[in-house]
């Protein structure tokens, strides 16, 4: 069992949770993702890994409330623990050792950009971060990357904050203004994504993406999250999750995130019913 020691509500459904992971903490890296089991009957979830604290054994993980088991997660508190916490998986970020790098977080895709923002500055290299929410009361880790950004720059759809509009138009703005970037990491939805490589791609400005693809296993054996990378196959959770945004085959992506909507809504509406059913019972 894995014991949840902190949890911290960031935005309206998404919540943060410290866990006591000693094994796992001692080899995470930037970019890596845990697979974590509620208990017995839950099915397993991949999160990406936001911090981790080797001195403490602790690794952080942050879920956004959407399906039943994330809400099932969400109910949880310190003290309480999940039964399975398995990880580090997938390849840790290949990140620039120099240069300007600018880092765009979209929605809870904000949270894995931070280890990747601290890992950069510990390296010296020159850090534009660039986050994105719906509004003002949906951004997260807003104060720790603004610390960590040599330049920090926030876009909400609704103006609530920052720029009016999308992380794409800040990038664009600072594109146009003639500011060198040397690399790009964007880590949100993947309509994000595809459209700031649409943007990266005719400067040639080298750019990696994370890709949340379905996942069951976590290990290459069940093939649910199997991308179309420069025309071959790979998976997600052994070959990335991150990987070279101009060879991304993004409209497969879209497709495929979409093939269980409807069940997923559906097993979760009975899941909920069981719920209240339970409770009314006692």
């Amino acid at each position: 069992m894995y014991e949840i020691v902190r949890k911290e509500k960031l935005a309206p459904g998404i919540k943060l949770f410290e866990i006591k992971a000693p094994w796992v903490a001692r080899k995470a890296a930037p970019g890596q993702f845990i697979i974590l089991r509620v208990d017995e009957t839950g099915e397993r979830i991949p999160l990406t890994i936001a911090d981790f604290n080797r001195d403490k054994g602790t690794v952080t993980i942050v879920a956004q409330e959407v399906g039943y088991t994330t809400k099932q997660l969400g109910r949880l508190e310190p003290g309480d623990a999940v039964l399975d916490f398995t990880g580090p998986l997938g390849q840790p970020s290949e990140l620039p050792d120099s240069g300007t790098v600018t880092c765009i977080g979209g929605g809870v895709g904000i949270a894995p950009v931070y280890p990747q923002v601290k890992a950069l500055r510990e390296k010296g290299v020159y850090v534009i971060t660039i986050v994105g929410a719906r509004s003002a009361e949906y951004l997260i880790f807003t104060g720790e990357l603004e610390e960590l950004s040599n330049e920090f720059y926030i876009a909400t759809d609704d103006g609530s904050r920052g720029c009016k509009g999308f992380v794409t138009g800040v990038l664009q703005e600072l594109l146009e203004a003639d500011r060198s970037i040397d690399h790009v990491i964007a880590i949100g939805p993947v309509i994000m994504m595809k459209a700031v490589t649409a943007i990266t791609r005719p400067r040639n400005i080298s750019t990696t993406v994370s890709l949340n693809s379905l996942m069951v296993d976590g290990t290459g054996m069940c093939g649910a999250c199997r991308v179309t990378i420069d025309g071959e196959t790979k998976f997600a959770c052994i070959n990335g999750p991150e990987f070279d945004a101009f060879k991304v085959d993004f409209d497969e992506q879209l497709r495929r995130l979409s093939f269980y909507r409807d069940p997923e809504a559906k097993a979760m509406a009975k899941a909920e019913c069981r719920i209240r059913n339970a409770k009314g019972a006692e």
